[in-house]
């Protein structure tokens, strides 16, 4: 079984957490980047602020771009960085060298915590199959969901 062969098993049994740097995958130029989901109600925001304000008046204009703030914020953001999670997770898993390229450009990061409580840790300075090949036969499942979103 390969090292990444067993990351995925520990992925799979919440043994371990995959942690992305969502801000450097959603980008312009990596894979995962999506610029419908990122410009495109940005841009219907703004446009729909500025004809109101133009066409009716300001305060309709303020309190468009007030509420479009807001769901971008509270609604649009977190499916964005939920997905942007997702495609890296998939791109990164699917081969070797592809989790190679991205763990040496920092964007991956690795954790897990031992059945004695002790907390392990990898990043871009870590060696990752080290990592994967010291960690312990049996280890803690950790709390649900899978992903840690670095900002």
């Amino acid at each position: 079984m390969t090292e990444l062969e067993r990351l995925r098993e520990l992925l799979d049994r919440d043994q371990v957490k995959l942690g992305v740097h969502i801000r450097k995958m959603n980008s312009p130029g990596t894979p995962v980047y999506r610029a419908m989901e990122n410009v495109l109600p940005a841009g219907a925001i703004l446009v729909g602020s500025f004809g109101a304000t133009a066409l009716v008046h300001f305060y309709l204009g303020a309190a468009i771009l007030a509420v479009g703030c807001w769901w971008w914020l509270a609604k649009h953001l977190p499916r964005v960085k939920d997905g942007v999670f997702d495609r890296t997770a998939a791109l990164v898993l699917s081969s070797e060298p592809q989790f190679d390229f991205w763990w040496s450009r920092g964007v991956l990061s690795l954790y897990a915590k031992l059945p004695d409580g002790e907390e392990r840790a990898a990043t871009r300075r870590n060696d990752w199959r080290a990592w994967v090949r010291d960690l312990p036969l049996t280890l803690e499942t950790l709390p649900a969901g899978h992903m840690m979103q670095e900002q």
